[in-house]
């Protein structure tokens, strides 16, 4: 696969799963902090406060997983370059 399409492919991935992110923070947190029958057309304090902190919080981990699997996935390629220069092979 040529790199130009392998970084395309990779650009759709992440948008791909951004929106999915997006998608389930959506639901997660709604269905958090909203009840399921509106009494008001707006919002109420409590419920924007906890949707702010809901948000948040998966904004977060979702930041710090992210963190955590570039740095595995930066460990595993020096591995498999410790293991190809071991071998010989390139």
């Amino acid at each position: 696969m040529d790199p130009l399409r392998a970084q395309q492919l990779a650009a759709e991935l992440e948008v791909d799963m951004m929106a999915d992110m997006y998608n389930r923070m959506t639901q997660a947190c709604h269905r958090k902090c909203v009840p399921p029958h509106y009494k008001d057309a707006e919002l109420s304090k409590g419920e924007s406060v906890c949707l702010d902190r809901c948000v948040a919080k998966y904004l977060e981990v979702h930041e710090r997983m992210g963190k955590k699997l570039t740095e595995l996935s930066l460990q595993d390629e020096e591995l498999l370059r410790r293991v190809q220069q071991g071998t010989g092979t390139a």
